[in-house]
């Protein structure tokens, strides 16, 4: 008697959910669409063409990036349609600091067992950021790999491609001494310091994902699933009328650490505690751990998401102008002279 034939689906792969799963997207692509897309999803490639007429001397920028163990909570809330904008998010608002407009996103999805519902529902999310920040998703790669990820668990990544005029390109070299830094309101944690947060949320405080989180009139799950926010349109439409000089995306090692990225050689950036107002998260979470003040400001964003070095003279105006495009600023410090060859950050009580 011969053993019962083996298929890929015995195996864990199942081609026809992966079929589905492509249908049902479909739309949600398509709605991202910009006029320089070519083709529709499918193809082994997705196709842009560069409308070379309207640039001179274009340079192309990317960002990859993921949405590291904020995942965890998206699978404690069993809620998946707000992570892919925070994948999104961190891409572009990577590629904007230079000045660049995005031009098209790509997105990994990868999972033990693929779910059609589910991964839509990413999908989703990651269309949303791709609107909100004008860009194309053209395409994408679903794996299912069974034995890789824990059951309902899954891991994104993703890529943006965007288009700057040489000329334009931001790369800090024309910060000086004098220049005013304005810092743009982060919609909380964003998509970095989440290990910490999870220890002190659910170690320190016992706290449960639905259980509330004090001071913020939020659950757990609202709280640490708030999207990423998305600068692009607001920076763009500075960039219509003002000259920036340097721009920092505030991630991974916070305020400390992503400043100095733009500086140049001989500039301290001297940010002033006290000019800006906290989401209650930040104070929640230090006195949940303990955690000294620096290692706050190298692990959160602090309530800042974006630090733009500007002249003088043109900061009130550009202050003004974000909060007409419905972002919260402030003039949080100013570029100070530091010894030659060094730069870095001061944080400044009061």
């Amino acid at each position: 008697m011969s053993e019962k034939r083996i298929t890929y689906k015995d195996a864990g792969v199942d081609i026809e959910a992966g079929n589905s799963f492509v249908n049902m997207i479909k739309p949600l692509v398509r709605s991202t669409y910009r006029p320089e897309v070519m083709a529709d999803l499918g193809g082994f490639g997705g196709l842009f063409s560069l409308n070379s007429a309207k640039y001179r001397n274009p340079v192309l920028v990317s960002g990859t990036d993921g949405v590291g163990t904020k995942l965890k909570i998206a699978f404690m809330a069993d809620r998946h349609d707000t992570v892919g904008i925070d994948l999104v998010a961190m891409c572009v608002n990577d590629i904007v600091v230079q000045g660049a407009e995005p031009l098209f996103f790509l997105d990994y999805l990868a999972t033990g067992r693929l779910l059609p519902e589910k991964a839509a529902s990413i999908v989703q999310g990651i269309a949303e950021g791709c609107r909100q920040a004008g860009c194309a998703l053209i395409g994408g790669e679903t794996a299912e790999m069974p034995g890789f990820y824990a059951d309902g668990e899954y891991d994104l990544a993703g890529f943006a491609v965007g288009v700057v005029e040489r000329e334009n390109i931001i790369d800090g070299s024309g910060i000086s001494v004098g220049n005013r830094l304005i810092g743009i309101a982060s919609s909380g944690l964003h998509s970095n310091g989440y290990s910490l947060a999870r220890k002190l949320i659910f170690e320190r405080m016992g706290l449960g994902i639905a259980s509330e989180l004090p001071g913020t009139g939020h659950t757990v799950a609202e709280e640490l699933l708030l999207p990423t926010r998305i600068y692009i349109r607001s920076i763009m439409n500075l960039l219509r009328d003002f000259s920036i000089n340097g721009i920092a995306h505030i991630t991974g090692g916070g305020l400390l650490e992503n400043i100095p990225r733009v500086l140049p050689r001989g500039c301290r950036a001297a940010i002033r505690l006290a000019s800006w107002e906290r989401p209650a998260l930040f104070e929640l979470l230090r006195e949940a751990g303990n955690v000294e003040r620096d290692e706050m400001y190298r692990t959160f964003n602090m309530g800042i998401g974006m630090v733009l070095a500007v002249a003088e003279h043109e900061a009130e105006d550009m202050i003004y102008r974000l909060n007409g495009l419905d972002e919260r600023a402030w003039i949080i410090g100013e570029i100070i002279a530091a010894p030659e060859g060094e730069n870095g950050v001061e944080l400044v009580e009061g």
